[in-house]
């Protein structure tokens, strides 16, 4: 079988703490940071494309998208600070450019931006150097470089000018400043003065605006570097706050965004708002808050109202907003919906789904659904579906989950704690635990692996070892410990005979029959985590650095494997599904990844037929029958509804039927009204035309006298302008005569100068032109000196690449003539190395053969050599025995006579220890005697005890009676409003004929004899009344009886509280003394167990200094002293009885307390 291959299916996680980490490609999609690359997302279909990030990157720092949406810029950390181009719309695979500087110390660029026209890049550098680099990034070209800053005020974000690719805004820490690129370096122009701050964020509104946000929540709007606007935001009280005592937040304005109306900007946790321009120029008003909503699922719903906003983005359309947290959660809103809620306080939604927030230590999956579980440091537990790619299930709790495990069945989970095993069953819409299992004092195991059938246990831990457990005897089969080697992943193959371990030492071991057979280095990088297929014979790792491997099982000779840059740390868990079809891994950066297992030509692996996922779910009792009377109630309200509306649509059409006419009615009049009103204006208008008639003919001839009278003035004004005008004209002839004498003057002066200028112009242009012909010659000289160099070059050229052609042709010739002596000399050489190997076999077969005898002829020796030694050393050792033996002997003697001389000594201790023990042995009396006070009263309390509970038993079986009633009450009462709901139904139907009496009369009629009996009335109406009252007596008995036995039970337990106390105080004092008892009993043991020891030294050098002894007896005449070390014995072995009686004595008296429930402190053991 090939080498298994794998690429990516679905991502679910998200880098946070990249800088800018969320940008708009389109309406539709997304491109943010995950794992070791970036994942494009499309919102409305819900599919993935995977970009990969460089292999020797240490992790993503900061992002800038082209603002024609085509290149991503990523700043990653490594030995040299770099930045990663990617063409995001036509070739997601391959890296376009990397730009780096090599002189530069610092190891990350903090931020980067693109200009206007995408041609230019700037890159902010982190520590030590602070640096500035404007490149033009296709050529790779460096335009200028500045230092911004120094390390005690960093740099938080640099941009260029929307409309300029000169002019760039750089903010930080007491950082203000605006910089221009001209004429090959960057010159800063400097802002208004203003007070030091933590400027952590700007947007530019236009050409000459800036907006610019601090951490105390305050906004600055510069033009030309200068303030025309500040505004302060003021963060409202939440009961949040005042619930947990904490002191409010700072606003910080940690991200911003500009749009058509104005900007929005985040300002303190969880909170964004949304700035209108105003009435005045230069100001903006607060429109609308949006917020992020409360964390139903976790066991402190407020902490997701605690996340800081890091980065806003909005869409191309300008309709939704998109947050980024620093819990690693997207969220968006349409602002549509937050301009419908303007007054209201609009709120965030979950982008796609919910993700871990904190490195994910558990990971499994099941048979029979299609379902992930993971566990993370976050304190939460998350269940993925891998077909819908899709959060199922997530609940949070208040401690972490160091592992989960999900059943085959998909059912249920079991989840690790620290103190703990939870097993909790998956509900429709809820985790909820049903058994606990507690563990304490249990070492860490860091994998474990079943075989197929279930019969074999293979766990390994970081001691270095690993065992291989029989799950039907519970016995450990084998085990294999390399102390230098701290494994962190196991598996086993299906058949259970191979294991495959990881660990510290960067190697992949196979281990069969507790034997490391084979050994796979990693080429430097450790693995963490290890996963083989059902079938046996794909096996995938993981590494430190991210990446997982996939290799072919059996393991190859050589080092063979495909790598895949998956995560941004180390994987912590990977597994197979049971279909073999999906490799899924988790890591320390909060990131699932799903990968599909193909073969060599692309295509799946064949799926199990038989093997279908099942659509059973878990639901309560409890829930299914709220929801089924839910819908019972709400299918008997849509009922009722619908009578409703029905009667009150019919109220409606006899309203507006009525409406109707009235209206018809209306208009008739009104129509009529107008039709005289048009007859009146008609005769107005005829009499009007009549009149204006007459007007225009008394007009008409009042104005051709006019006419006529203004026709003979003007004909006398113009003779009178004609004669002026014929006097003018002759002056201006006059005028003419003059000016064009002037002109001719002019013409022969200017003529003059011309030839002047043009004999001064003539004899310099002969001059140049004398000039440009010698250059000219000179260039040609130039030239065909060149032609002439360029010609010699070329014939040299030509001469040594034939030189050269010749040359190789020799070398080639000779070359294949050494080849065809070489192929024969081969076929001679086959055919002894044929013929040699026959004879070399022959020749292993015999020294196989003798180096079999020399091994016998050398175990023979051996084992010879051994006997002799063994005779050596067994004639060494039994000289040295009795050298011993004999100096033993010397010793003996001294000793005999030492303790001799002690035994008087210890006698007199002897006495002394028994007077010192009666009057304790007195106490112990005392003490057994309160003991047994103590047990009756205890009796007593017991039964006082009972007769309260009997008490209790009373009262709760009153209590079932009362209940019982009122369910008869109830039942009644719920009869009654189905009496009445039909009674409204038949009245519903009398109204029909309101307009109808005579039926009306009817209908009521038959309503009266329906639901009024003449004859039980009067009856039915006592009968209540009476039920009434015997129930509110009954009722107000058993409430005053409760009363009194509550006051009782409250007075009995607080004697009882009182009396359990004294008791437990009495027995305090005793066990105290009785633990000073059992102290110096343990003294007094140690001294006669000191003394017995002394003793058996004695009896034990009596036998060997038999004669020793009778000799110095005879001497010193002590011979009275056996019978006294006798006696000595005696009592001894009484006192021992005595300590055995009082010990069980102790036990009898303690078992006795534990049984009557008083509760005592640990007796310390002797």
């Amino acid at each position: 079988m090939t080498t298994p291959l794998v690429h990516a299916h679905h991502i679910f996680g998200f880098h946070g703490s990249v800088v800018n980490n969320v940008f708009y490609v389109d309406d539709q999609s997304i491109i943010f940071p995950s794992g070791s690359g970036y994942v494009r997302y499309n919102i409305d279909q819900k599919w993935q494309k995977f970009i990969t990030g460089s292999e020797k990157s240490q992790g993503m720092l900061a992002l800038a998208l082209s603002p024609n949406r085509r290149y991503l810029a990523s700043s990653e950390k490594g030995e040299k600070a770099t930045v990663s181009i990617y063409d995001v719309q036509h070739d997601q695979t391959r890296k376009r450019k990397s730009l780096s500087v090599n002189d530069l110390q610092a190891q990350e660029f903090i931020n980067i931006a693109f200009s206007p026209d995408s041609k230019y890049l700037i890159a902010q550098s982190g520590p030590p150097d602070w640096s500035l680099i404007y490149w033009l990034w296709k050529k790779q070209k460096i335009m200028g470089i500045l230092k911004t800053t120094t390390n005690t005020n960093p740099i938080y974000q640099v941009s260029f000018n929307p409309q300029d690719n000169a002019q760039i805004c750089v903010v930080g820490a007491g950082v203000l400043k605006l910089l221009r690129f001209a004429d090959g370096n960057l010159k800063q122009t400097n802002f208004q003065k203003l007070e030091l701050q933590n400027f952590l964020t700007h947007a530019w509104m236009s050409e000459d605006r800036v907006i610019v946000g601090t951490d105390t929540g305050k906004l600055y709007l510069f033009e030309l570097a200068e303030l025309r606007w500040e505004y302060k935001i003021v963060l409202e009280h939440r009961q949040s706050d005042s619930l947990t005592q904490m002191p409010p937040p700072l606003p910080k304005i940690t991200a911003m965004t500009i749009y058509s109306k104005g900007f929005i900007c985040s300002a303190g946790p969880a909170m964004v708002y949304m700035f209108e321009k105003g009435e005045e120029k230069d100001t903006f008003k607060k429109t609308r808050m949006i917020k992020i909503p409360q964390d139903p699922f976790s066991t402190d719903p407020t902490q997701a109202e605690q996340q800081e906003i890091l980065t806003l983005c909005l869409s191309p359309s300008e309709e939704t907003l998109i947050a980024s947290t620093n819990k690693n959660q997207l969220y968006s809103i349409t602002l549509s919906s937050a301009e419908m809620s303007k007054g209201e306080v609009a709120q965030f939604e979950i982008l796609s789904q919910s993700f871990h927030s904190n490195v994910i230590t558990g990971l499994d999956v099941c048979i029979r659904k299609p379902f992930i579980v993971t566990s993370s440091i976050d304190r939460s537990i998350r269940l993925w579906n891998y077909e819908t790619n899709v959060l199922e299930l997530y609940k949070e709790f208040q401690e972490e989950a160091y592992s989960v495990t999900l059943h085959p069945s998909g059912l249920y989970i079991l989840v690790g704690f620290s103190d703990k095993l939870r097993l909790m069953n998956l509900l429709i819409d809820d985790i909820r635990s049903f058994k606990e299992f507690t563990i304490r004092s249990c070492r860490e195991i860091r994998a474990i692996a079943w075989n197929f059938d279930d019969s074999k246990l293979v766990s390994c831990g970081m001691d270095g070892a690993v065992y291989e457990w029989n799950t039907l005897t519970g016995k450990r089969e084998s085990e294999c410990v390399l102390k230098s080697c701290s494994y962190t992943g196991i598996c086993i193959s299906p058949d259970g005979k191979c294991i495959f371990a990881v660990g510290s030492d960067r190697t992949l071991k196979e281990i069969t029959d507790s034997q490391i057979i084979r050994e796979v280095p990693s080429n430097d990088v450790a693995y963490t985590a290890i996963a083989l297929s059902r079938s046996g014979r794909m096996l995938f790792l993981g590494t430190a650095n991210g990446a997982v491997r996939s290799m072919k099982v059996p393991l190859p000779v050589k080092q063979e494997w495909n790598e895949y840059q998956a995560h941004n740390g180390p994987i912590t868990q990977m597994t197979i599904t049971y279909d073999d079809q999906y490799l899924l891994t988790v890591s320390e950066d909060s990131c699932l990844i799903i990968w599909k297992i193909i073969d060599k030509e692309g295509r799946v692996l064949k799926q199990d037929k038989e093997l279908g996922h099942s659509g059973e779910i878990l639901i309560t009792k409890s829930d299914l029958q709220e929801k089924n009377q839910l819908t019972a109630e709400l299918k008997t309200r849509v009922e009722e509804l619908k009578m409703e509306n029905e009667y009150q649509l019919r109220l409606k059409d006899m309203n507006y039927s009525d409406k109707i006419k009235e209206l018809t009615e209306k208009f008739i009049q009104e129509m009529e009204a107008l039709k005289t009103k048009n007859q009146v204006l008609k005769t107005d208008k005829d009499k009007v035309e009549i009149k204006h008639k007459e007007d225009t003919t008394i007009i008409l001839n009042k104005h051709s006298k006019e006419i006529e009278d203004l026709e003979t003035m003007n004909n006398q004004k113009l003779m009178l302008e004609y004669e002026k005008y014929q006097e003018l004209q002759i002056k201006s002839q006059r005028m003419q005569e003059d000016y064009e004498r002037q002109l001719s003057e002019m013409d022969e002066s200017k003529a003059q100068a011309l030839e002047e200028l043009t004999e001064y112009y003539e004899t310099k242009l002969q001059e140049k032109a004398t000039l440009i012909a010698q250059l000219q010659q000179d260039s040609r000289q130039q030239i065909k000196e060149s032609d002439e160099t360029k010609k010699q070059i070329e014939e040299d050229c030509d001469r040594e690449i034939q030189d050269i052609k010749i040359t190789y042709e020799r070398n080639l010739r000779d070359e294949k003539e050494a080849n065809l002596r070489l192929k024969g000399e081969t076929g001679i050489m086959r055919k002894k190395f044929t013929s040699l190997q026959k004879e070399i076999e022959d020749r292993q077969g015999e020294i196989e053969k003798l180096r079999a005898e020399h091994q016998k002829l050398h175990g023979i020796i051996r084992s010879l050599e051994k006997d002799i030694q063994g005779l050596k050393k067994e004639i060494l050792e039994r000289d040295e025995t009795i050298q011993d033996k004999e100096k033993r002997i010397y010793d003996l003697k001294k000793k005999n006579q030492e303790l001799e001389k002690f035994k008087f000594v210890l006698d007199y201790k002897i006495k002394e220890l028994k007077q010192q023990i009666e009057p304790r042995e007195n106490d112990i009396k005392e003490m057994k005697e309160q003991i047994q006070q103590m047990e009756s009263e205890l009796e007593l309390f017991h039964k006082h005890n009972a007769q309260l509970e009997l008490n209790i038993g009373e009262l709760k079986q009153k209590l079932k009676a009362t209940e019982a009633e009122m369910r008869k009450e109830m039942e009644k009462v719920h009869s009654v409003e189905l009496v009445v709901k039909r009674f409204k139904t038949d009245i519903y139907n009398c109204a029909g004929f309101i307009q109808d009496p005579k039926k009306l009369k009817e209908n009521v009629q038959q309503l009266y004899e329906k639901y009024v009996p003449q004859s039980d009335m009067f009856d039915i109406a006592a009968v209540d009344s009476d039920i009434q009252k015997e129930f509110g007596r009954q009722r107000n008995h058993l409430e005053k009886s409760i009363t009194t036995l509550q006051k009782k039970l409250l007075k009995d337990a607080e004697i009882h509280r009182a009396d359990n106390v004294r008791i437990m105080q009495e027995n305090v004092a005793l066990i105290k003394e009785i633990n000073d008892l059992r102290q110096e009993l343990k003294i007094a043991r140690i001294k006669v167990h000191d003394l017995e020891v002394t003793l058996g030294t004695l009896k034990k050098s009596k036998k060997p200094c038999a004669i020793d002894f009778k000799d110095n007896c005879s001497r010193s005449g002590t011979i009275a002293r056996l019978n006294f070390d006798q006696e000595s014995e005696r009592i001894i072995e009484m006192q021992r009885m005595e300590i055995a009686q009082l010990r069980g004595k102790i036990q009898t008296l303690e078992e006795r307390q534990h049984q009557s429930g008083a509760v005592l402190p640990a007796l310390t053991v002797l």
